[in-house]
């Protein structure tokens, strides 16, 4: 098969389209045709050598596809409901960019009537990874003040409309007065060019100095100290991702005074059952809704796959609005 490989750690210029064997599905797997493959911020860290794969997993970059089932494990495929020939989009650990994948049958979904491979594949990392933070470890509720960091990335484009469409009011920060726009246009009822204004003081004058409730934060760095002065009695911040550093400094007392959680996750390393679960909350919540056409898939661009080179380039330039697709 076709395969993207990392040649060696640097730039987008490492990757090259080569060959692989393909793999083989085992004890509660399939196997996928891919035709399209979902590009994340993730493929990147690992292409520079910043985000190994989890042990055991393909060093193929790559966490998410969408193709059709081709063969697998018969008993887990009858329970999941899933047939050879179904269309299914599904999260993996790895090894997403290629023609062939293999992926656990809990963490595979159906694609959503009406939807292209394109679409598909847009899906399965943004929605486990805000689904998991924002719902069940932030525990959004509806009528709460959310701020997302980043809206207009693919983890913000999602956050927007499953935050907006579960009841809560929603701040976004975007880089320029087009991408605050794009943020809006999304279902964002406010949203904040973090180049020239201060995503605190808008928060607290949108809230009346109450404060929200919820942050999804993509940064940490000093963003931390600034999301606790901006949060709510009891308010939760989740870090998904730390582009601004590790290392954070903030008010302790106020996160005493206020009751505050801070938390954190990464997906990938995750067992397979709690992806599982994931899944099928995915499937009861907000797979109707993307049936129904209230929260919808965002393409910013689509590269064949032999151009990941210039699709990554693309990612690490920050002007796209949505998810970049690869398609085989």
């Amino acid at each position: 098969m076709h395969a993207v490989e990392i040649t060696s750690f640097g730039g987008p210029e490492v990757l090259r389209l080569g060959e692989r064997p393909a793999p083989v599905a085992g004890a509660g797997e399939l196997l996928i045709r891919v035709a399209a493959s979902g590009i994340n911020r993730p493929d990147v860290l690992q292409r520079m050598g910043h985000y190994a794969p989890p042990p055991g997993t393909s060093d193929l970059p790559g966490l998410e596809v969408a193709g059709v089932v081709e063969s697998g494990d018969a008993l887990a495929m009858a329970e999941a409901g899933i047939r050879v020939g179904d269309r299914v989009c599904a999260l993996v650990a790895g090894g997403g960019y290629a023609q062939w994948c293999v992926a656990p049958v809990v963490q595979c979904l159906p694609v959503p009537d009406g939807f292209s491979d394109v679409e598909a594949a847009s899906l399965p990392e943004t929605f486990f990874t805000v689904w998991s933070n924002v719902f069940d470890r932030a525990r959004l509720q509806a009528g709460e003040t959310f701020l997302v960091q980043g809206g207009t990335s693919g983890i913000g484009v999602t956050a927007i409309q499953l935050a907006r469409a579960f009841g809560a009011t929603v701040i976004a920060t975007a880089g320029s007065d087009d991408k605050c726009a794009a943020c809006l246009a999304l279902g964002a009822h406010h949203a904040v060019n973090y180049k020239s204004q201060d995503f605190v003081a808008v928060a607290k004058r949108i809230t009346e100095a109450r404060g929200v409730d919820v942050v999804l934060d993509m940064v940490a760095g000093d963003y931390v100290a600034r999301e606790v002065e901006c949060l709510a009695e009891d308010g939760r911040i989740v870090i998904i991702a730390v582009q601004g550093g590790v290392q954070s400094g903030f008010n302790a007392g106020l996160v005493l005074r206020k009751r505050l959680t801070i938390t954190g996750s990464t997906l990938r390393p995750r067992p397979v059952a709690f992806k599982g679960a994931i899944a099928r909350a995915l499937r009861e919540h907000v797979w109707p809704l993307l049936a129904a056409g209230k929260v919808r898939p965002v393409i910013h661009s689509t590269f064949a796959a032999a151009d990941a080179a210039q699709a990554h380039a693309l990612m690490e330039s920050n002007q796209h609005v949505g998810k970049i697709v690869l398609t085989w």
